[in-house]
Parts: C-alpha cells; structure tokens; sequence
C-alpha cells in the first residue's frame, strides 16, 4: 500500500510539473529598435485572461530617426489585458488591448505627459516550456509628443516579443 501511494504521489508531482506555465517575462526588440524599451511581466488569471505590466522608456532615437538632431526621453508603464481564444494562457491566439502612460523630456527641458492605447490580435508560442515567441498586429492611437518630437494620430500598431515562462 505505502509503494502505491508513493507512486501516486511520484506520478502527480510528475503531472503537476508538466502542466503549462502561469508567467511570463518578455521583452519587445522591434519597439527597443524604434527607441522604446518595454519589459513585459504576465501572468495568467484564468484559462482565457492574462495581465501584463511592465516599464515603458524612450531612452534614444531610434531606427527611424537616427539623423535627428533632437531628441526626448519617456519614462513611464505599460500595461495590457489579453484574452486567449482557446482557453490556453499564456499560449496560444489572443486579442489584446493594451495603453501606456509616461513622463516625456524633451532635450530642450520642456515636459509634458503622453501615451498611447492599442487593440491587437497575435499568437505567442511557448517552446520546450520556457522559450517564448510572440507577434501580433493592430492599431494604435498615440498621443507621445513633447517640445515638437515625437508623434500623434492614429497609426499601425506592431507586437514582438522573446522571453522565458515559469
């Protein structure tokens, strides 16, 4: 009886550590190449839902704009709410919708408050239950100007990320 109930045990623990992961931490290299730095820290709060949170910098010009003069800094948070059609988060379809706020500096020492709101849809894959890979596509309103920098209006909203899961 004692070997049964320690097999049990030994195949639940088993079973229990196989199960899919409940977090995630990402990071974004296309926005880190546009000049915005984003780490992405998830977690799962039900079969369908994830929340995210993280940092939002504009720490230089990027890609885009590497021959302005110019320049401005953004200090401030993301923070998004994904829905998994299949039930499977932190893997899988989704739909999200996701806004940032942050304090911007211009180099000129004028400030002001900015941010942007974005609805996407993408697929993020877990691979050997770590490794992550996740894209998506969308759209965005962005209000990030400061001093003349920066931008304003509707535009294209775009979602890459690598990280690990736990």
């Amino acid at each position: 009886m004692k070997k049964l109930i320690f097999l049990i045990l030994l195949l639940s623990s088993s079973a229990a550590s196989a199960e899919r992961p409940t977090m995630t931490v990402q990071v974004d290299p296309l926005t880190t190449a546009l000049g915005f730095v984003h780490v992405q820290f998830e977690t799962t709060i039900s079969d369908h839902f994830s929340i995210y949170a993280g940092p939002s910098l504009r720490l230089f010009n990027g890609l885009l704009n590497l021959d302005d003069e110019r320049t401005f800094q953004g200090y401030g948070a993301e923070v998004g709410l994904r829905y998994f059609f299949f039930g499977s988060a932190p893997e899988g379809w989704w739909a999200q919708v996701r806004g940032v706020g942050a304090y911007l500096i211009a180099d000129s020492d004028v400030t002001d408050l900015g941010g942007y709101g974005s609805a996407l849809g993408g697929y993020t894959a877990i691979f050997d239950g770590w490794f992550v890979l996740s894209g998506g596509l969308g759209l965005q309103y962005l209000d990030y100007t400061v001093d003349g920098l920066g931008t304003s209006g509707l535009a294209p909203a775009a979602h890459t990320t690598v990280g690990f899961a736990l």
